[in-house]
């Protein structure tokens, strides 16, 4: 049995999404974002 996502609610999230991922973007999040995956990543290969 297959269950599908209402039309209406896709419409109203992607946009939602688009406008959450720019606000981040505005705001300088993803300079931090990166910067924290760098760090794990440093730290997983143990170089930092």
């Amino acid at each position: 049995m297959k269950r599908e996502v209402p039309l209406k609610v896709t419409i109203i999230l992607i946009p939602l999404a688009i406008a959450l991922c720019a606000l981040g973007v505005y705001r300088g999040e993803v300079a931090i974002v990166l910067n924290k995956a760098i760090n794990i990543c440093m730290e997983c290969i143990g170089l930092g």
